[in-house]
């Protein structure tokens, strides 16, 4: 005999489906691995009486509250305030399309943000002052009247300080219980410039809804390919300035691969350019892998072998 499910138990899956999809898991990796780099660049900042166990533990719920935490929340806080361009976007999205009725959206947006200050606290000062930072630079990103992604500057930049620069600092101050090493800061503050650039590379699958609603994202600015040498240039320039600083720090090996892995980037640069649209998303598995493993490079040089 054939059994039905339950019309109650079905909405259930449908809306915790729903929850999942507003928190956008796919995104939870840039953050994730910047609190890893940053942790890793601190491992010479481990207070001598650290408990092994308690570090273990604090970089576990770190790591959560990176991605599924914060940057969830940031998603959510997103999916609300854009849900009029989504509609036109990605009108399969949970909000325009019904799935989060209401003002569901909304309530996650701000139950997620709280919980994620509560789970900064317990991991201290530092990191509770950089999760407050990270969420107010969310809500100015999406919420008006800031709204920050109406500039394609100001909201690149916004999320590229959240996601890179926050993130690395956050790991950076679980590892050594406090406030990072100078060195650190500098390696978080460049790798955040650079990922403006990789923020840029995300607005070109949205041109049509941006210019409906006047979001001055760079493709709408400057035109695709032009936002696309803007986008190469910024994210190459700070991995120069890395290059430097590792070679004046005294890590000529590490300054090395990270100027083979630029070089890689440029080789996958010019394709890029000749069509942003299409090739986006292919240079997000090339290029931009090849930055993030620069980033790691830059941690264990300087976290490893101070």
């Amino acid at each position: 005999m054939s059994r039905t499910v339950a019309p109650h138990a079905q909405r259930t899956r449908i809306q915790f489906s729903a929850f999942v999809t507003v928190l956008k898991p796919v995104t939870w990796f840039a953050p994730v691995w910047a609190f890893a780099c940053g942790a890793i660049s601190a491992i010479a900042q481990i207070p001598a009486d650290a408990s092994t166990f308690d570090l273990v533990a604090q970089v576990a719920l770190g790591l959560a509250l990176a991605g599924p935490m914060l940057c969830g929340a940031s998603q959510a806080v997103n999916d609300w305030f854009d849900r009029h361009v989504d509609a036109v976007n990605e009108p399969d999205r949970p909000i325009p399309s019904g799935r989060l009725p209401g003002r569901t959206g909304l309530a996650i947006a701000v139950l997620w943000t709280l919980a994620s200050l509560a789970v900064a606290a317990l991991l201290g000062p530092v990191v509770f002052l950089a999760a407050f930072v990270g969420c107010l630079l969310s809500w100015g990103y999406s919420a008006p009247p800031v709204r920050f992604k109406q500039d394609g500057w100001l909201g690149n930049a916004s999320v590229a300080i959240a996601y890179e620069g926050l993130a690395w600092i956050t790991g950076a101050a679980v590892i050594a219980q406090g406030v990072p090493a100078p060195e650190i800061l500098v390696l978080a503050a460049l790798y955040s410039i650079g990922a403006h650039g990789i923020m840029t590379l995300n607005d070109f699958k949205a041109i049509a809804g941006d210019v409906q609603f006047g979001i001055r994202t760079l493709p709408v600015r400057y035109g695709v390919k032009r936002a696309a040498q803007i986008a190469c240039v910024v994210m190459a320039l700070p991995q120069l300035l890395v290059i430097g600083v590792m070679t004046a720090w005294g890590h000529p090996v590490a300054a090395g691969i990270i100027a083979l892995l630029l070089i890689g980037q440029g080789l996958c640069m010019p394709r890029l350019i000749a069509d942003p649209e299409k090739e986006a998303i292919r240079y997000n598995g090339t290029g931009i892998g090849l930055f993030v493993l620069g980033m790691m490079v830059s941690a264990v040089a300087v976290g490893v072998f101070p």
